[in-house]
């Protein structure tokens, strides 16, 4: 159950979904499934506790991206608590950190929330195409 490899501590409208140490294809969907249900049980604001978590592929991430769209359509807020520089690095590259505000522990995450969990402006995470080789055709 999701519930119990990913627990939600709920303080009014937001909620901290633990994460565990690592995120892989065969949880990531668990991990989508278990963010999803945060947020359609009206969390106006999810911070990902991933304080434990060091290491994350591209399912994991797959997963996030997910998230943080049903969180922009919900007019809710989704924000990340991570400092394994591994996983930072991750997200800097791929370039989650423009779409999901990422904090050094869950304490900084929860006071970045504005009352009522209401979404900050952030832009939507674009999806960047590589160009082909260059002089080909």
């Amino acid at each position: 159950m999701p519930e119990d490899r990913f627990p939600a501590l709920w303080s009014g409208q937001v909620a901290v979904v633990r994460m565990p140490a690592e995120i892989d294809a065969t949880i990531a969907d668990e991990m989508r499934e278990a963010l999803l249900s945060v947020l359609n049980l009206g969390a106006r604001a999810v911070v990902i506790d991933m304080s434990r978590t060091s290491f994350c592929d591209s399912a994991g991430v797959s997963a996030l991206i997910r998230a943080q769209r049903r969180a922009t359509a919900s007019e809710a807020r989704l924000c990340i608590a991570a400092h394994s520089a591994a996983v930072l690095r991750l997200f800097s590259l791929i370039g989650i950190t423009a779409a999901i505000d990422v904090y050094p522990d869950v304490s900084t995450a929860l006071a970045s929330v504005p009352p009522g969990g209401v979404a900050s402006q952030r832009p939507a995470l674009v999806t960047r195409r590589w160009p082909g080789p260059r002089g080909r055709g």
